[in-house]
C-alpha cells in the first residue's frame, strides 16, 4: 500500500509541474481546441482552449510507474505490457489531436480508422493474457468462472476498445473524464493489489494521482483538455488493467459512468434513425442535462459522486467475492 501511495503522490506532484510549462507551450504554439457546431452554445466559449494535455498527463503516469516500479523492484512483462499499450493509445490519441489542429476543425481520424488503430492495440495485452496466464481465457462473474476459449480474443479486444471509446465520449466537460476517472483508477489499484498485480496496482494508482493533478488545470473553468491523447489512451488502459487483472466484470461498475454516456449515444443514434425521434436532447447524457439546465460544475460534481458510489459497490463486490460469499 506504502508503493500505490508514492505511485499516486509522485505522479500527481510530475502532472501538476509538467502542466505549467506545457499550457503556456500550447498558448505560444496557439495550439487549442475547436469547439463542433452541434455542441450545446454555451461551448462556443470553450473554442480555443489549449488541447493535448493528455502529453503531460501520459508523461507523468509513466515517469511515476517505471520510478515506483524500480523502488517496489516490480519491473516486470506484466507492467512493460501495460505502460506500452498505453504509449500505443497516446499516440493514436496524439494523431486524432494533431490532425484536428491541422485541420483546424473538429474532425480528425475517420471513424474507422481509429477504430482500427484501437483494436490493432488492444491485441497486445489480450494476446499476453493468452499465452501467459493458466486463466487467461475465463472470464468470472463473482465466484463463478467462464472460460471462452479462443472468443476471448475477441471479448478482450472489445472491452478495452469498449471503455477506450467510453471515456473518450464521456470527455465532453470540464473536470468530467478526470474526476470521474480518479475513483475508478483508485479502485481498480485496490483490486489489482489484492488480486496479485502489484504491477498493475502501481500503475493503476499513477493514473489516479495524474488525474488529480490535471484537474488543478481542467476544472471549470478548463485551462487545458485532455484531448483525446488523454481520453483515448486512459479509457484503454483502464480496460488494459481490467483484462490483465481479470477484474472485466467488475468494470462495469468502475466504468459505471462511462458506460452510461455510451450507452446514451447509441440509444440515441438508434432510436433517431429508427423512428426519427431523440430519447435525450442531446448525446452523451451529461449534453443532455446541461441542456436541461443543469451547470457545468453541477453536472461534474454529480457525476463524480456517483462514480465514487459505483467504485464502492465494485469494491464490495470483489471483497464478498474473496470471502466467498457470492
Amino acid at each position: 500500500m506504502i508503493m500505490l501511495a508514492v505511485a499516486f503522490l509522485l505522479s500527481m506532484i510530475l502532472c501538476l509541474l509538467f502542466g505549467v510549462p506545457y499550457i503556456d507551450f500550447l498558448k505560444k504554439k496557439m495550439i487549442g481546441q475547436y469547439v463542433k457546431d452541434c455542441a450545446p452554445e454555451a461551448h462556443a466559449k470553450k473554442q480555443g482552449t489549449p488541447t493535448t494535455g493528455g502529453v503531460f498527463i501520459i508523461l507523468a503516469i509513466i515517469i511515476a510507474s517505471v520510478i515506483t516500479l524500480l523502488l517496489a523492484q516490480r519491473v516486470s512483462a506484466e507492467a512493460l505490457i501495460v505502460l506500452f499499450t498505453l504509449l500505443f493509445y497516446t499516440f493514436a490519441g496524439f494523431q486524432d489531436d494533431y490532425l484536428k489542429i491541422k485541420g483546424k476543425a473538429n474532425d480528425g481520424l475517420s471513424a474507422r480508422g481509429k477504430l482500427v488503430r484501437q483494436i490493432a492495440i488492444a491485441l497486445l495485452p489480450t494476446m499476453y493474457v493468452m499465452m501467459t496466464y493458466s486463466n487467461g481465457t475465463t472470464f468470472s462473474i463473482c465466484s463463478h468462472v467462464i472460460d471462452l476459449k479462443w472468443f476471448f480474443l475477441f471479448f478482450s479486444v472489445f472491452v478495452i476498445t469498449g471503455a477506450s471509446n467510453a471515456y473518450n465520449l464521456t470527455d465532453g466537460l470540464d473536470g468530467l473524464a478526470a474526476s470521474t476517472g480518479v475513483f475508478a483508477f483508485v479502485a481498480s489499484a485496490i483490486i489489482a493489489l489484492f488480486s496479485g498485480h502489484p504491477e498493475v496496482a502501481i500503475i493503476s494508482a499513477s493514473v489516479a494521482g495524474a488525474l488529480v493533478g490535471f484537474l488543478r488545470y481542467n476544472k471549470p473553468k478548463a485551462q487545458v483538455f485532455m484531448g483525446d491523447t488523454g481520453s483515448l489512451a486512459i479509457g484503454g488502459l483502464l480496460g488494459t488493467l481490467a483484462v490483465i487483472s481479470k477484474f472485466e466484470f467488475l468494470l462495469i461498475f468502475l466504468g459505471g459512468v462511462f458506460v452510461v454516456e455510451t450507452l446514451s449515444v447509441i440509444i440515441q443514434v438508434t432510436s433517431f434513425k429508427t423512428t426519427g425521434k431523440r430519447v435525450f436532447k442531446m448525446a452523451p447524457i451529461h449534453h443532455h442535462f446541461e441542456l436541461c439546465g443543469w451547470s457545468e460544475k453541477k453536472i461534474v460534481v454529480v457525476f463524480a459522486m456517483i462514480s465514487a458510489i459505483l467504485s464502492f459497490v465494485a469494491l464490495t463486490l470483489f471483497y464478498l467475492t474473496a470471502r466467498g460469499i457470492l
